[in-house]
């Protein structure tokens, strides 16, 4: 079974924020593009109060929907940043992953074509957008591949931007300093943090505040297409879980 297409039309704006601008942040996708569509539609069922999405990167691994959730960003012009599975897709090394990982990565080499692969190569580790407001790293500022934890989080962080945006960990939480926010939105493919459901946040940039959400997807076609791609079964019976 393949995932469906989401309703999900066009290119969301990612210019200069507006006054009472809402922004979808979305992480670790890792090619569930079952989980990608279930939270594109819930984006979609909040239009037009979201103006802009962003993402802090790993668009694949793991999954099985490679190309298609690339596909789905760059349509979009989602504006991302290189998570270490991308890198690891672009450049051809597994480095030290472990199995599943390391599947996943071959498998989206054999999926993705060179213009793909060539988009991912040209990611940049972190990005500002939205006028300076909202910095984009997948780790932490001073290394892409350092895990950060939500409690680990602090305003040392922060630079310039009002609101720094971290993945990696596929843990959703956010902490608010005078300094402004850190924040992870969780994963959008596979999260780690004990809820199995697709993660992502909404941010308010008048407000500065943030509301984490949870989408239910249908796990099961993501568990049976993972065996039917020949990656390894552990991919998908961790979804159940969300571990």
């Amino acid at each position: 079974m393949g995932p469906k297409r989401s309703n999900v039309a066009g290119t969301f704006f990612h210019g200069a924020p507006t006054p009472g601008m809402q922004v979808a942040v979305i992480s670790d996708i890792h090619s569930n593009r079952v989980a990608f569509d279930a939270v594109l539609d819930d984006l979609q069922a909040r239009a037009p109060a979201v103006d802009a999405v962003v993402c802090a990167g790993d668009v694949v691994g793991y999954n099985p929907w490679p190309a298609e959730c690339v596909a789905a960003v760059r349509e979009r012009e989602i504006p991302t940043v290189m998570g270490n599975h991308d890198r690891a897709v672009a450049s051809d090394t597994a480095f030290r992953f472990n199995s599943m990982a390391a599947a996943g990565v071959e498998h989206a080499r054999e999926e993705l074509d060179g213009d793909a692969i060539a988009w991912l190569s040209d990611l940049p580790d972190d990005r500002t957008v939205l006028d300076g407001r909202v910095k984009l790293v997948h780790g932490h500022p001073d290394d892409p591949d350092r895990y950060t934890y939500p409690e680990e989080f602090s305003p040392a962080m922060l630079d310039e931007e009002d609101i720094l945006v971290t993945g990696h960990t596929h843990v959703q939480g956010h902490e608010t300093f005078d300094e402004g926010i850190v924040m992870n939105p969780g994963s959008v493919g596979q999260p780690r943090d004990g809820d199995p459901r697709a993660a992502y946040a909404l941010v308010d940039l008048d407000d500065l505040a943030v509301e984490e959400r949870r989408v239910e997807y249908d796990i099961a076609a993501v568990a049976d297409a993972v065996r039917e791609a020949g990656l390894p079964d552990r991919i998908g019976e961790r979804l159940y879980d969300g571990r």
